[in-house]
C-alpha cells in the first residue's frame, strides 16, 4: 500500500478577519498545487482515494492537483495531530491514498510513519506543499504501524 502525504500549498493571509479554516490559497500556492499534480503524474504516484482536511486551502490544493480519484473532505484532519491522522488513515480502503493536511501535525505524522527519514533538509519542518510518498507492507490501512513506512519519494514545491 502507498501513502502520499501532502501539506496544503501556500495559503493567503490577505483577509485577517476570515476564520482560519476559510483561508484560501495564494497565487503561489495555486501554482504549487498544479506543479505537485504534474509531479505526481510524471512519477506514477497516482492515488486511488483522497482524504483531505475540510479547510478551504486543503480543498483548493486537492482541486489544483487535478487528480481523478474519489475524495472525502474530513473535518477530523483539520489541524489534526498524528494519532487523529492515523485514525483517519485507518478508514481508507484504496491501495494508494493521498492525505492532505496541516502543520504541525503532518510533520510529526510523517516522521512517526517512516522507518528512516529521507535525506532532505526540509523533511522535518514539512513546508507548505511538502509531499512524502511511502510504501507499507500492511494488508489494510487499519494495520499500519508507526515507523513502518519505506520512503519512496519526497519533494517540496520549490524543487519543481
Amino acid at each position: 500500500m502507498r501513502l502520499i502525504l501532502m501539506r496544503h500549498a501556500k495559503s493567503s493571509w490577505d483577509a485577517p478577519a476570515a476564520s482560519d479554516i476559510d483561508r484560501p490559497l495564494n497565487t503561489r500556492g495555486a501554482r504549487s498545487a498544479i506543479a505537485l499534480g504534474n509531479w505526481l503524474r510524471q512519477n506514477g504516484h497516482m492515488p486511488t482515494e483522497a482524504l483531505v482536511s475540510a479547510a478551504k486551502r486543503t480543498m483548493q490544493t486537492f482541486e489544483g492537483l487535478a487528480l481523478e480519484c474519489p475524495v472525502q473532505f474530513k473535518r477530523a484532519l483539520y489541524h489534526a495531530g498524528p494519532n487523529a491522522m492515523m485514525q483517519v488513515l485507518g478508514s481508507a480502503t484504496a491501495p494508494t491514498v493521498l492525505m492532505i493536511g496541516h502543520n504541525p501535525g503532518i510533520a510529526e505524522f510523517a516522521e512517526r510513519l517512516v522507518q528512516t527519514a529521507p535525506d532532505h533538509p526540509r523533511f522535518y519542518d514539512y513546508p507548505t506543499g511538502a509531499t512524502l510518498v511511502a510504501d507499507f507492507t500492511a494488508s489494510e490501512w487499519a494495520h499500519v504501524d508507526w515507523h513502518s513506512g519505506k520512503v519512496v519519494d519526497f519533494v517540496v514545491p520549490r524543487e519543481l
